[in-house]
């Protein structure tokens, strides 16, 4: 039997045991859809950054290390506004950014912060509507029967509507190749229930972040954050780095 949970938010990581658990972390609006896009775009790696600071200092050290020929990619946001003298953190933009073959050292409010929470977990890996499917197959094959946790990043201490609805297409797959051999927490289960395929453009452009990027030009960002499994690329999180597995 494989129980499902979903966290409403990134902040209940920090009270849950996570040495024996699967974690999967969604950032729809736009971390973890970013760090997947990125990835399947060419990028050698994803860094996750908490903070400005530390992804600065993240990038002089891989240059002085000498771990990349390349400068790395800094980008990122901070409470929605992109960080000055930073690539965008937005996944269109970001792939146009000049990212193949470099690091990427990624900083958002929110998302990169939930994966830095997560590392506890023995397998920590980047989800999104756009990569469901392939997360899944993942899970399913790699860790059969452990506990999956679909962690939520929301905004700061808020729920975000995004992400449940993401989380929901997660519990929706891996319910439907379960069948009778998976246990769904309340959370799993109110998360599938929101979930309908046809309303993925809608209530990401209705959602709070959604609207807010509207506002700033961005509705096509949304509108390619709501597609369906578009790649099978899935960053899974070692050493503190994003790589596809």
């Amino acid at each position: 039997m494989t129980k499902i949970h979903v966290l409403l938010k990134k902040d209940e990581l920090d009270a849950v045991r996570l040495s024996d658990k699967v974690v999967v972390v969604l950032d729809v609006l736009f971390a973890t859809t970013t760090i997947i896009s990125a990835l399947a775009h060419g990028a050698h790696a994803v860094l996750p950054t908490d903070s400005e600071h530390t992804a600065r200092e993240a990038a002089r050290q891989l240059l002085d290390g000498g771990h990349t020929n390349e400068a790395p990619v800094l980008a990122g946001e901070w409470y929605a506004e992109t960080i000055p003298g930073f690539a965008s953190p937005t996944p269109l933009a970001l792939m146009a950014s000049g990212i193949r073959d470099r690091t990427v050292v990624y900083s958002t409010t929110n998302g990169t912060v939930a994966l830095k929470k997560a590392q506890a977990a023995p397998a920590v890996y980047a989800g999104a509507l756009i990569n469901g499917e392939a997360v899944v197959e993942r899970v399913l094959r790699e860790h059969p029967g452990e506990t999956i946790i679909i962690v939520c990043s929301g905004s700061v201490d808020n729920f975000n509507l995004e992400d449940f609805y993401g989380a929901g297409y997660l519990v929706d797959l891996l319910s439907g190749r379960l069948g009778s051999r998976c246990d769904l927490t309340d959370s799993a289960l109110a998360a599938k229930t929101l979930f309908q395929p046809q309303r993925n453009r809608e209530l990401l452009l209705s959602s709070r972040v959604g609207r807010m990027m509207i506002e700033r030009d961005l509705a096509a960002e949304v509108e390619f954050a709501a597609e369906l499994s578009n790649t099978d690329v899935v960053p899974g999180l070692s050493g503190g780095v994003l790589r596809p597995v």
